[in-house]
């Protein structure tokens, strides 16, 4: 089976095209929180998005309707046709911690295992997928910028295990049609670092390079691509300047 594509446009900046499958693999490490791990409690200032109580905090993508996952636990699962969810709620720059566990059963491979996304400002997109020894192209591995850049390295545990994302995001700016500030972003995944304030090319997109279109602030999304992904204890913090209390 193939791992990505050639027939896609050039990534700006690269040797390599969208999703190509001969872009290097990112090298494995093992992080050590392999078996369960105690979730990571909201500090005092943070926004609890899902504690495993309720979806309250969450609408459909789909005309923005009640979020149509399932609570099972402490966690929400994606119900495969339903849609994707997005936050109520819109933000800027925030914190984000988030925790993800792919589906138990393995089915399929390479994108087809084990996939969803967090979206940033329901545009730009942090991969989530079961990459446990499960190579795939490598602008699509677990914790890649979609479409844009690799992760630093593959921190994947084994499926039916929790992963944590922990994400900083500085939104973009604009004045008028003009991008003042591109937005960068920071993921730690299972403590390793994927990406260290990484400038981002626009939003993310499946084989192609979008430019940058104005926006406002805006929710987080999680994505159904069919698969029993579950996430569970979300929590944002909203990040402000020095002295801005």
């Amino acid at each position: 089976m193939a791992l990505g594509y050639q027939d896609t446009p050039m990534i700006p900046g690269t040797n390599w095209h969208v999703h190509d499958g001969e872009r290097p693999q990112p090298p494995v490490v093992r992080p050590t929180n392999l078996g369960e791990i105690a979730p990571v409690l909201p500090p005092e200032d943070a926004i609890v998005l899902f504690d495993g109580s309720d979806l309250d905090e969450w609408a459909a993508d789909k005309g923005d309707g009640p979020a149509g996952w399932e609570i099972v636990g402490d966690a929400m699962r994606v119900v495969p046709g339903s849609g994707g969810i997005h936050t109520r709620r819109d933000f800027g720059d925030i914190q984000l911690h988030l925790e993800w566990a792919a589906p138990a059963e393995v089915k399929g491979e390479s994108q087809g295992r084990g996939n969803s996304g967090v979206f940033m400002m329901r545009r730009y997109e942090v991969q989530v997928l079961d990459c446990y020894e499960n190579p795939t192209y490598p602008d699509g591995t677990t914790g890649a910028m979609y479409g844009q850049y690799p992760p630093l390295v593959n921190a994947c545990v084994p499926p039916d295990q929790w992963n944590t994302y922990d994400i900083i995001w500085e939104a973009p700016a604009f004045d008028g049609e003009e991008v003042t500030r591109p937005a960068f972003i920071t993921v730690i995944h299972n403590g390793l670092v994927l990406h260290h304030r990484t400038e981002l090319m626009g939003p993310t997109a499946h084989r192609t390079v979008v430019p940058y279109k104005p926006h406002g602030k805006d929710g987080i999304g999680l994505q159904d691509h069919g698969d029993l992904v579950q996430f569970r204890n979300i929590w944002v913090r909203e990040l402000k300047g020095y002295d801005e209390g």
